[in-house]
């Protein structure tokens, strides 16, 4: 007996032991998507956190946020500002404050601390904070001024603005709160303020300004100077194709608001006002598409600090103009990288002197240069070099994209533009003294400070590079706002290449308040009756508006910031936006529910031609896409509806939706199952829109199947090509995906990547084959046809998301091995942590590893498993796990929880 109960006890001690050492920790506490985010305007900000634990099966079953003043007030718990107490909840992601209602320039501390499944309790998190900002209008002082300039046609020097203050008293802390009509850099006694680039960021600006806020408490000292350069950028520069300058405005202006509270308690205000004084400077030119001429010996040594005469400076302007229009900065800065030294100096044909850095980039280049006084740097920028090797900048159209660089003569000088960049991989110098060496030139890579999240590889290098492609493509036009290209006149936010391009982005990188800011001024720029323009911001007055395929990013952009976020509020936020555009397409369709009036639409956008005299092309009807789009608008729209609980909308919706389907059947689909536009757009569109009738639905897969096999090749364009390859797997064939996949030949996605492409080309044969260049439009950095990218990370590596528990809580892993590949894999940071989905084959070997983020769980589909014994982490599938699986053909489901899961069969 003693024995027995001996070993109960040793039993017990051991399983203490092991719960005592069991790891739950709260990791990566953020607020907004941001790690402690200052000058926020969001009334009800957002908590997430990640739960971390070393055992399988892990869940949150409940948590309690505190919130206080201080770090010090959080861990007495004597002065908490809110506390949620215990709330029993899995939700870790997005969790609304709730407390008293905030106030301006508030910093406000949290914590959280959690409970699992498994009975254990974390500790505290580290204190993590959220800062307000102005959060009404009446609170801003501060007084736009402008300088007192003539009105031009050309581009006017940059502006530069000053004026000095003092902080008689200790400083506690400092913040300033500064936005300008144009870009801006602020600087405090010398010092550039933060390390964001082009602010205060695009946006509509007749309707929204962002302003940024900076804790500046560091750079305050007795005696102060505070100064400001201010440039063209998009609000007074050139912009868009048809040379328009100035189109939001002629005068330039700058906003600033400095709040400095002193040690005893009391605050002092240092504001914009008519005491400044305003100059031109050393930049005598900047925009955004033709580039910056700078000249050094005009350079005003110390202008940004105490003591300058600044006698010589004009007095101010007050410009009358709205503050009410003012927003936080809720997006994601612009900032600068990566740098890139070239791989090589090349004398072309011609004679010119050219830098290759090697990959197609978007930003400037550092130089460093030594002559003497009046010495002329130009520096010209290019995406290629043409076919017999020569600089090659016709694709730019009117965009100069050209640097001017003055020398001062006064030893070496370094130089970087202020306001503009470049989308290119060549730059020519010319005037260059001395020998030009790969360490005087540097690129600057910059683009909004997106997180990388997903990355994806498989044994197949070109699927690889078209991988890299994708994500510098993204990289390099996601600046502040989604451009279809970064090099040329235009470099502005289409609708269409976004929509089709959002939920790859969103398995690259970190997206949400990127695009939560891009859609704040979607709906800004829609227009009252429903109809949303092409571009975002509308800087084209929304000529040829409201195109299908385009006018759906409305839709179709918040439900993939929902489906990978699991982010609630955007649809809350955009639903008026979204229901719209359905009513606007709605009334133009008429009772017929097809949408055919005679109208401007973009469909199938750069589709497949060939010069046979016999084909007519891959052209997809655009009364076709439009009622397809119409269709699927109206979908979502109800499910958008019945998530956010109104019922009446859900109804209204899907009651509209069948009799759309119903009349596109009618008018679209021949009673055999043949589609009136007989292209793969259509039947990927009309098969992945679920347009088809069941019953003739093997039919137009039938025909489908055989377009492709025909062929050979794609022959899709912007709408197309996004759907294609999920279009073939969802019907089982994959054979033909991989075979479009690994076309080396054009059109295909490889064939660029043969062609040296560090990037995703515009059109499917930007260059030929011979290095010919199609001249007019064609970028050779354009992302829409990297949309391919999702099918790589959904059926090639296997990783889905599931929209009924979107956001990755309830993860989907499905792998198709095929085409060659004999592995890949893919690793995503989701909200939860890492999801891990990687496949290789060894002889008839599967081998499957999967990772399921605590607080996630997962649902693993091993391809043709039945029937084969299948080994989870070198042993027999346990009872436990038998009981999760079910048998789909040759497939075995199997549900699991969070864990790391190795599977051999």
């Amino acid at each position: 007996m003693n024995s027995i109960i001996k070993f109960f006890l040793l039993l017990l001690a051991c399983n203490l032991a092991n719960n005592v050492s069991a790891k739950l920790q709260v990791a990566n506490p953020v607020c907004e998507y941001r790690t402690n985010p200052v000058g926020i305007d969001v009334k009800s900000p957002r908590l997430s956190w990640k739960m971390v634990s070393d055992q399988q099966n892990v869940l949150q079953e409940a948590y309690e946020i505190r919130v206080a003043q201080s770090p010090t007030d959080l861990a007495s718990q004597k002065r908490l500002h809110w506390t949620s107490g215990k709330v029993n909840s899995a939700q870790s992601v997005n969790v609304e404050y709730d407390g008293p209602v905030l106030k301006s320039m508030e910093r406000l501390w949290w914590q959280v601390r959690i409970w699992d499944n498994k009975g254990k309790v974390s500790s505290w998190s580290e204190p993590a904070y959220w800062e307000t900002g102005i959060l009404s209008t009446d609170e801003w002082k501060a007084s736009w001024i402008t300088m007192k300039e003539e009105v031009s046609e050309k581009s006017l020097p940059a502006q530069y603005y000053r004026n000095e203050f003092n902080c008689s008293k200790k400083v506690e802390s400092a913040r300033v709160y500064v936005t300008s009509l144009g870009l801006y850099q602020l600087f405090i006694n010398g010092e550039k303020v933060g390390d964001q680039l082009f602010t205060p960021g695009y946006t509509s600006y007749k309707k929204r300004v962002q302003y940024q806020a900076y804790d500046v408490t560091s750079m305050l000292q007795k005696d102060n100077a505070i100064g400001a350069m201010v440039g063209d950028g998009w609000y007074r520069g050139y912009i868009g194709w048809d040379g328009d300058k100035a189109y939001y405005g002629d005068k330039l202006a700058l906003l600033v608001q400095l709040q400095v509270t002193y040690a005893d308690g009391t605050s002092e205000l240092i504001v914009s006002d008519k005491n400044w004084k305003a100059s031109y400077g050393a930049i005598l030119e900047s925009d955004i598409y033709n580039g910056e001429k700078y000249d050094a010996r005009k350079e005003m040594s110390g202008w940004a600090n105490t003591g300058f005469d600044a006698g010589s400076w004009d007095e101010v302007a007050i410009l009358n103009h709205p503050k009410d229009i003012l927003v936080a900065s809720n997006g994601l800065p612009v900032k600068a990288i990566e740098e890139i030294t070239p791989i090589e100096i090349i004398t072309t044909p011609k004679g010119e002197l050219v830098l290759d850095l090697g990959q197609n980039m978007v930003g400037y280049v550092r130089m460093k240069v030594n002559g003497k006084s009046g010495d002329k740097v130009k520096l010209q920028f290019a995406e290629v070099l043409d076919k017999d090797g020569n600089f090659y900048t016709t694709n730019l159209r009117t965009a100069d994209a050209t640097n001017i660089y003055t020398l001062k003569g006064e030893g070496e000088e370094v130089y970087e533009p202020y306001f503009t960049f470049h989308g290119f991989r060549y730059v020519k110098l010319e005037g260059y003294p001395g020998e030009v060496t790969k360490d005087k030139i540097t690129g600057i890579v910059i683009h909004s400070d997106m997180k990388p999240t997903g990355t994806f590889t498989c044994s197949d290098s070109l699927i690889n590079q078209l991988q890299s492609n994708i994500q510098w493509g993204q990289r390099d036009n996601f600046l502040d706002i989604p451009t279809d290209c970064p090099q040329r006149d235009e470099r502005v936010g289409w609708t269409g290449d976004t929509q089709v391009f959002s939920m790859t982005a969103a398995f690259n990188f970190g997206v949400a308040p990127f695009y939560t800011k891009w859609l704040r001024d979607l709906a800004a720029d829609q227009r009252p009756n429903g109809q949303v323009p092409n571009v975002i911001p509308d800087m084209w007055n929304n000529k040829l508006g409201g195109c299908a395929g385009w006018a759906d990013a409305a839709l179709i952009v918040p439900w993939t910031v929902y489906r990978a976020y699991g982010d609630k509020r955007i649809l809350e936020e955009q639903y008026e936006s979204m229901k719209g555009w359905v009513e606007y397409v709605k009334e133009h369709a008429g009772d017929d529910y097809l949408w055919n009036e005679k109208r401007h639409q973009w469909g199938d956008w750069l589709s497949f031609h060939s010069d046979n005299s016999g084909y007519p092309g891959a052209y997809t009807e655009t009364d076709f896409i439009a009622t397809a789009y119409y269709y699927y608008s109206t979908s979502l729209l109800a499910k958008v509806a019945r998530i956010l609980g109104n019922e009446a909308d859900a109804t209204k919706y899907e009651g509209l939706a069948p009799k759309i389907r119903e009349a596109f059947i009618k008018e679209f689909v021949t009673e055999n199952g043949r589609l009136v536009s007989h292209t793969q757009t259509a039947y990927a569109m009309a098969i992945s829109f679920d347009l088809i009738p069941e019953h003739l639905r093997e039919n137009a897969i039938n025909y489908f199947v055989d377009d492709v096999k025909k062929f050979g090749h794609l022959t899709t364009g912007f709408l197309g090509t996004p759907l294609l390859c999920s279009t073939l797997s969802a019907i089982g064939r994959d054979d033909l995906a991989f075979m479009l996949l690994n076309r080396k030949e054009f059109p295909g996605w490889l064939y660029p990547v043969t062609m040296g492409a560090t990037t995703i080309w515009e059109r499917w044969d930007t260059m030929k084959p011979d290095g010919s260049i199609i001249e007019g439009m064609n970028s050779f950095n354009h992302y829409s046809y990297g949309a391919i990218g999702e099918w790589l990370y959904t059926y090639v590596a296997g990783l889905s998301i599931d929209v009924e528990n979107p956001g990755y809580k309830h993860i989907l892993f499905h792998p198709h091995p095929g085409g060659g590949l004999t592995n890949a894999k893919v690793e995503f940071e989701s909200m939860y942590g890492v999801v891990k989905s990687a496949w290789e084959t060894q002889g008839d070997k599967f081998i499957y590893e999967v990772t399921i983020p605590a607080n996630s769980t997962g649902t693993v589909t091993l391809p043709n498993a039945a029937g084969k014994q299948v080994l989870l982490n070198s042993d027999i599938l346990s009872n436990e796990i038998k009981q999760g699986i079910s048998e789909s053909g040759s497939n075995l489901a199997i549900k699991l929880g969070s864990g790391n899961y190795l599977f051999e069969y």
